[in-house]
């Protein structure tokens, strides 16, 4: 898989509820006729009202040459190796594979909106803090809208009051996603150079994980330990409240999930320490340590809340693991 991907995301003709259906037809024509970059423009324009600019046809060639639906052969278009996958499988799964693998954002703003809908100005803001490198200027809404065009044409996310919530569809694939794009060899800016890897190591085991569902979560805690405060992105881990192994339909529920440091992660799993549902620290009264890191933020932080976890993750959630817990 490329690595260089995309931070523009082109919009097709035809609608904003509609790109899916214009790449159908771009694809079909192409495979048919093989056509010239003239002959391309031409379909364009009798395929389109209002559409005639040459520079706005071939910017959107350009894109969809870019992510690998289309390439030149001898000065006629063919389909390229995404092209003639997608037009094979003739779904939405292998669609939206190619377009995570070749645009910057889409997988993390799925895995954002299963914590519940949001308007175009918060994708916006969330598709800058998970992804920096964006360098859109704070408010620009354009290229985000673009990105929810492309995956509400997939049929994955819907528009509701005003705000954009994942469908039956979306929700299906960010449950899956988590573990099926683990391999995923993409690199997030916000972590170090050399601890990018998708697997970190838990008290139990080595666990993978979708690293742009690792950077989603940092980046709504801003990238910070909201326990110890380590703010170094190659020293935390994604912690479950719901455990991993026995909830699965959770792994990427953004509700069920704190970013701990490997200390406090491991420190949580073997229940040396929880949180309330009003989120005040409580601390097992077996716990003691000579450390003195330890001391500071955890035994002497005892009984206070930690604001930033509030809202953030679900209560009931919170319940059923403290359940678990004798000394709670």
């Amino acid at each position: 898989m490329p690595t260089d991907r995309l931070r523009s995301i082109v919009p097709m003709f035809g609608g904003g509820t509609r790109y899916v259906e214009t790449l159908d037809a771009i694809l079909e024509f192409v495979d048919a006729h093989h056509p010239t970059t003239d002959e391309l423009i031409g379909w364009h324009r009798g395929a389109f009202a209002n559409v005639s600019s040459r520079d706005s046809i071939m910017r959107r060639v350009s894109y969809l040459q870019q992510v690998g639906f289309l390439h030149q052969v001898n000065h006629h278009w063919e389909l390229d190796d995404a092209g003639r996958e997608y037009t094979r499988q003739d779904d939405t799964a292998t669609l939206l594979r190619i377009m995570c693998d070749r645009n910057v954002g889409l997988r993390s703003l799925l895995y954002a909106l299963s914590a519940g809908p949001m308007t175009l100005a918060e994708i916006s803001k969330q598709q800058l803090q998970t992804h920096p490198e964006l360098g859109w200027s704070p408010g620009q809404t354009d290229m985000a809208r673009q990105r929810v065009n492309w995956l509400q044409s997939m049929g994955l996310i819907e528009k509701r009051d005003g705000a954009y919530a994942l469908t039956d569809e979306g929700r299906a694939f960010v449950e899956d996603a988590v573990e099926d794009w683990a391999d995923s060899d993409w690199t997030p800016q916000i972590d170090d150079d050399e601890m990018t890897a998708a697997t970190y190591q838990t008290t139990t085991c080595a666990r993978v994980v979708d690293p742009e569902f690792r950077a989603t979560v940092l980046s709504q805690y801003d990238r910070r330990c909201p326990i110890s405060g380590v703010d170094h992105p190659g020293l935390i881990d994604v912690a479950h409240v719901l455990p991993w192994s026995d909830y699965p339909k959770h792994r990427a529920d953004l509700e069920n999930v704190l970013p701990l440091s490997k200390t406090h992660h491991a420190a949580f799993d073997r229940g040396l320490f929880t949180i309330d549902q009003d989120y005040r620290l409580l601390v097992n009264p077996e716990f003691e340590t000579e450390s003195a890191h330890l001391q500071r933020t955890i035994l002497d932080r005892a009984g206070e809340r930690v604001p930033r976890v509030d809202g953030s993750v679900d209560p009931d959630y919170i319940t059923q693991h403290n359940a678990a817990l004798e000394w709670v």
